[in-house]
């Protein structure tokens, strides 16, 4: 089978690869002459471990290839992808500009029976519009079928999450399309991965409520760790004992400076746009967000009080990236906590494994630099924003000799309090008991 995948950004890519990993012949479509020609040299456009590996593996023995010829990669396929990009309007609902463009495209270029499948996260109710758009713009006799295939991808762990997912969720009226579709999958069936077959509405909404959902875990244990705090209690103990109830279950029980990244903000706004517009609001989505505003500010005033003030202070920074494995910074909470600790005055020095480039523009004031030691340096104490793994074994001995100070702060909660404070280290973390130094 033939499969068109449009849009190389961070899904295309990812599904074209893992699909041609599958046995298929995949062309991945992009208006970007710059980006098809890099990957068509082999280079990859984002980070993201194991990527580069399957790409370069399936172009070298054929099955996929790159193209800016949308038209002729329509024709010769069975099924198309949508995965472009949709990126939040002002009023936090999805911008389809790119969506509606696609959809006219594939109409003028319809030849034969397509099952044209989403894989971009989408509003409820755009494949009725892709539907309709396609069936205005073609020929008669034309047959297609419209397919919600949600994405479901973790950035630092997208390949395998693609190639073991925890469920596959196809959403077509079309009982031909679904078959194609199975099809397509037939390695992941093959494997016992859990199938949801369901219509193209609650497909489109089960990526947007489990997302939220997710959040949500996130939003809950930031204001327990808060409450923690004020009763002298373990944040950590506490989620451990949550997550031990299966029911409940020990993912996104972590506390920290809120959540980021492409997908969790963008798509609890937008859940909470579409409940507004159906006239049901979610009050609890709502929250969510307020909670995650409140988190940054919250750990800004957490930095300053463990500072004794951070105007003219020189602060060590760990982290860029909103999470580890990932040079995506797009609504990282360790660049909105850096951007409040520059307003109050401080000097920043940070590091972060992948995600320095894409940090230069929005943080020009700060200094950039090679490693940990070279961060800290210096400074007048070290602030740890994102849990790369390589932050979790610190040569505390060298870090105390080369800071003025001996004051840490992890908002990851990556070491133990009483550990920091044998150590020599002032420790201060989120949901626990500050430490002081010990003599």
């Amino acid at each position: 089978m033939k499969i068109s995948v449009i849009g190389t950004g961070y899904v295309g890519l990812v599904t074209g690869a893992c699909l041609a990993d599958f046995g298929m012949q995949v062309v991945g479509v992009d208006k970007d002459t710059d980006k098809i020609a890099a990957l068509k040299a082999g280079k990859i456009p984002i980070y993201e471990p194991g990527l580069e590996t399957i790409v370069k593996k399936n172009a070298r023995e054929g099955r996929l290839s790159f193209s800016t010829d949308i038209a002729t990669a329509i024709q010769e396929s069975t099924a198309i992808f949508i995965a472009v990009g949709t990126p939040p309007l002002t009023d936090g609902s999805a911008d389809l500009t790119f969506v509606r463009e696609v959809a006219a495209t594939i109409a003028e270029n319809l030849n034969g029976y397509k099952i044209i499948v989403t894989k971009s996260t989408v509003p409820i109710g755009t494949g009725a519009l892709i539907a309709s758009l396609v069936e205005e713009g073609s020929p008669e006799g034309q047959g297609f079928a419209i397919v919600s295939n949600p994405e479901f991808l973790r950035e630092g762990s997208a390949i395998d999450d693609f190639l073991h997912p925890d469920r596959v969720v196809v959403g077509t009226e079309d009982p031909r399309a679904r078959d194609l579709m199975l099809d397509i999958y037939s390695p992941l069936r093959h494997e016992g991965v859990p199938f949801v077959t369901t219509g193209v509405e609650s497909a489109e909404l089960i990526k947007y409520a489990s997302n939220s959902f997710l959040a949500t875990k996130i939003s809950f244990i930031n204001e327990v760790a808060e409450l923690c705090e004020a009763l002298d209690a373990d944040v950590e103990v506490v989620a451990k004992g949550m997550g031990l109830d299966q029911r409940i279950g020990a993912r996104f029980l972590h506390p920290g400076p809120g959540f980021g990244g492409s997908c969790f903000p963008k798509d609890t706004r937008a859940m909470v746009r579409i409940a507004r517009d159906a006239s049901t609001p979610l009050r609890i989505v709502d929250a969510v967000l307020e909670v995650n505003e409140h988190a940054k500010l919250r750990m800004l005033r957490k930095i300053d009080d463990a500072f004794g003030g951070i105007d003219g202070k020189t602060i060590a920074v760990l982290g860029l990236s909103f999470k580890p494995d990932t040079d995506d910074v797009r609504e990282s909470p360790a660049i909105a906590v850096i951007k409040g600790l520059v307003a109050g005055g401080a000097a920043i020095r940070a590091f972060d494994p992948a995600a320095i480039e894409p940090s230069r523009p929005l943080l020009p004031t700060a200094e950039f630099c090679a490693n940990v030691y070279d961060t800290a340096n210096g400074a007048d104490g070290l602030v740890i924003l994102t849990e790369w793994n390589q932050f979790r074994k610190l040569e505390m001995s060298r870090l105390r000799l080369i800071m003025t100070s001996p004051l840490i702060v992890d908002l990851r909660n990556l070491y133990q309090p009483a550990e920091m404070a044998a150590e020599g280290f002032r420790y201060v973390s989120v949901g626990r008991t500050t430490m002081e130094p010990q003599s």
